[in-house]
């Protein structure tokens, strides 16, 4: 045995499954997986041996901390020209269930919840047809002006696309309006699967993977942070798994400027694929675990709470996760697809999950810097 960066003893690596033994390998010795490897870690029997090499990777960047913040989700419409046959949030223009906020609204939305101060407001909505540009500039101006010490995560890579073309900008220009309103960096959802044989199926009024990317690569280029995301368990299969996983690798070579890998697990209540099952636990557990030994370049690797449940968030913590999200607050695009889980939870509870996991609790902000609160005030240390 060798000792963890925990500083706990670290059995040695074990497994019955022969493919696992030359990527054990290229793991102790921080060299940099394959494809190949990529789709033995997904058919490995033995997914001990495979969250084994994750934590081990997990604790060499992070050791025993685990990260978390205070958050809210802010989603101002659910009016959306696409009809992703993934979505069950997105609503047609004049159906039933249908809702746009208006500005005052939003703003006060966000001040309402729980008592401690946020630190990060998580802005992503519907596409919709007739809402101008403007309003989206004068939420966020607004949310400044009323939070001015909140990081503003806002507008994923489908919806600045959307935005640019609605407004007759270029995604740069489009980009620069968003900075000087007030957004801080961007969130990584619309990823689903970067395969054009899957994205046809599941999402195909929505920008293709190679758009979603050179939109990514514009972000970044333009000063502003994101997130990446990788939709799982619907009608993907390993080899479309593996690929989107290099994409994001290779986008983040060329830019450097993803933050998180976070997998999301499909759930198929309430929309056109309703007939599939949902993902299990061993399937959440793997995703993580292969999300974070492809991805050397990534620093982080979140377990999303609210869609593989707080339960399975903490077992996650041993299978290459080193974040677990946010308070939240209230979340609306994956309870309306089924979630159970709780709508929020507060920032006690989340360190009691992480401690009771046996990792060490680290309140951050968006940028992962740290956060010193007392009551409903907080310092970030940059």
């Amino acid at each position: 045995m060798n000792e963890s960066p925990t500083g706990r003893p670290r059995h040695e690596f074990q497994t019955d499954d022969a493919a696992l033994w030359p990527i054990a390998d290229k793991v102790l010795r921080q060299e940099r997986l394959n494809a190949e490897d990529g789709l033995a870690l997904y058919r490995s029997p033995d997914i001990l041996a495979v969250g084994w090499l994750a934590n081990l990777v997990r604790e060499r960047l992070h050791g025993n901390r685990t990260y978390f913040n205070v958050n809210r989700h802010i989603n101002p419409t659910n009016v959306c020209v696409a009809s992703c046959r993934l979505c069950a949030f997105g609503r047609k223009k004049g159906a039933d269930g249908t809702y746009t906020m208006a500005l005052e609204e939003a703003w006060t939305s966000a001040a309402s919840g729980y008592s401690e101060a946020v630190t990060e407001f998580h802005i992503v909505g519907g596409l919709h047809p007739d809402l101008p540009f403007e309003y989206f500039l004068d939420l966020v101006k607004g949310l400044k002006e009323r939070f001015p010490q909140v990081h503003i995560k806002a507008f994923t890579m489908v919806e600045v696309a959307f935005l640019a073309k609605r407004a007759k900008l270029s995604i740069p220009e489009t980009l620069e309006k968003m900075k000087a309103a007030g957004v801080d960096s961007c969130p990584g959802g619309g990823a689903e699967i970067f395969a054009d044989r899957v994205r046809h199926i599941i999402c195909d009024h929505k920008i293709d993977g190679s758009e979603w990317l050179d939109t990514a690569k514009m972000v970044h280029k333009a000063g502003l942070r994101s997130n990446a995301t990788m939709l799982y368990g619907h009608i993907e299969n390993e080899e479309d798994r593996v690929d989107h996983i290099l994409k994001l690798r290779a986008v983040q070579d060329e830019t450097g400027g993803f933050q998180t890998f976070i997998p999301l697990a499909f759930h198929p209540e309430n929309t056109v694929l309703g007939h599939l099952p949902r993902t299990t636990g061993f399937d959440d557990m793997r995703q993580i675990a292969v999300g974070r030994l492809l991805l050397d370049n990534f620093s982080h690797v979140k377990s999303y709470w609210q869609m593989v449940t707080p339960k399975m968030a903490q077992i996650s913590l041993r299978f290459g996760a080193d974040d677990i999200d946010g308070t939240v607050v209230e979340e609306k695009i994956y309870h309306d697809a089924g979630a159970t889980t709780p709508q929020g939870m507060r920032r006690a509870e989340l360190e009691r999950l992480i401690r009771e996991a046996g990792r060490e609790p680290f309140e951050r902000d968006t940028l992962y810097n740290a956060v010193t609160r007392s009551e409903d005030s907080f310092t970030i240390a940059v």
